[in-house]
């Protein structure tokens, strides 16, 4: 089985949950503070779309379900993905890679499961959908460009909401933590 990845996605090993944390499942989703949470059972995925939201989320992962992050530079319980670049860490108990949902190339999604794991169903967040996602529609600007292309107009219920000067289009980006004001 395996978990989508979209933008930036904290991916938890499952055994590890249960093993380090009294309450499990329910400490993991109290812990989430956005509704991209799914599971195959083996692994969970939560997604981000700013890198600095992430750090907040692995903290309360370490702090309330005692999972570790990264030792001796390995994922040990938590490893964070990148959509495009995979792993951001060595991490021996995942495999990354791409898929077509339904045999379809115009559908193509990025992908975890656990290593090992022969069984390619992919679980999504409750709701989601291929033609709203970023995997259809994956637009990235490296950190320190925002600048030359974006002008930030507003923050609206937790979403930043840029002009693209390029296209002259509004471009919505999902915010967790940071300032909320």
């Amino acid at each position: 089985m395996a978990v989508l990845i979209e933008a930036i996605s904290v991916v938890v090993k499952l055994s590890s949950l249960f093993e380090r944390s009294p309450a499990g499942w329910e400490d993991l989703k109290t812990s989430v503070p956005n509704n991209t949470l799914c599971s195959d059972n083996e692994l969970a995925r939560v997604g981000f779309m700013m890198a600095e939201d992430v750090r907040p989320f692995v903290e309360s992962l370490t702090a309330s379900c005692g999972l570790i992050h990264i030792a001796g530079g390995e994922a040990v319980d938590v490893v964070v993905v990148d959509q495009l670049a995979g792993p951001k860490s060595k991490c021996s108990w995942i495999e990354y890679g791409h898929l077509n949902l339904g045999g379809n190339p115009k559908m193509r999604v990025a992908a975890c499961r656990l290593k090992g794991s022969k069984l390619t169903q992919i679980f999504t967040p409750e709701g989601w959908e291929f033609e709203q996602s970023l995997s259809r529609s994956y637009g990235f600007v490296p950190g320190g460009s925002e600048a030359k292309s974006l002008t930030f107009l507003r923050r609206q219920d937790g979403v930043d909401v840029y002009l693209n000067t390029l296209t002259g289009k509004e471009v919505y980006v999902g915010r967790t933590f940071g300032d909320q004001s």
